[in-house]
């Protein structure tokens, strides 16, 4: 009769390492506001109004395109904003119209130690669930840009295989610059061939070289 010899076995056991939370950074400077409306017919009265409601005292402002670079408002915002202050907007969509240009936004606000409130998304960097948030925006404007770079090039690769040009179109064509260079044999001076064919001469030298 076989007998075999059975051991209990021993209750593994599993440390688990207490999760490290980070401080959120603490809201300690000026409460500012920034807001903007795409043109001159539009009202900044309802998004002053929000932001006046919640402490708001100095608010940058902007009238134009979110698409625009040339923003003074939000550039003046920028120079001004020292560690620790909170810029408070409306909505995202106030600092920029996609949404790689929003991310670069509060990217650099976030590097100088400012904080955002965003009202209507109700996103706040200062609490873990305001940056988690940011987080997935960072990560949904890399794919963004992902995806037009991926269209671009397929764009691109479909226009060759078609024997189409790519990019930029030479400024000559191939009959202007055997003219170019037919008048520059005969002796033309490199002002009348320039003339004669609408171009400058650095255009014109790149071409004869």
């Amino acid at each position: 009769m076989l007998r075999a010899d059975l051991r209990e076995s021993e209750p593994v056991t599993t440390t688990v390492a207490p999760a490290v939370v980070l401080p959120a950074p603490t809201p300690t400077g000026a409460l500012l506001g920034y807001c903007r409306v795409s043109t001159s017919h539009q009202s900044l009265d309802q998004q002053l109004d929000a932001l006046h409601a919640v402490g708001v005292a100095k608010v940058f402002t902007d009238t134009g395109s979110g698409a625009r670079n040339d923003r003074p408002g939000l550039a003046e915002l920028m120079t001004y904003t020292r560690s620790g202050d909170t810029v408070v907007v409306v909505a995202l969509d106030r600092l920029g119209r996609s949404l790689s240009g929003i991310v670069r936004t509060v990217e650099t606000l976030g590097e100088r130690g400012v904080l955002l409130r965003s009202l209507r998304e109700g996103v706040d960097t200062s609490t873990a669930t305001g940056r988690m948030v940011l987080g997935i925006f960072a990560s949904l404007a890399e794919y963004e840009r992902t995806l037009i770079a991926e269209r671009a090039a397929a764009a691109r690769e479909a226009a060759r295989s078609r024997g189409r040009q790519v990019g930029r179109p030479p400024a000559l064509t191939a009959e202007q610059v055997a003219l170019a260079q037919r008048m520059r044999a005969h002796g033309e001076s490199v002002t009348t061939i320039c003339t004669t064919l609408k171009v400058g001469r650095s255009t014109l030298y790149r071409h004869l070289a």
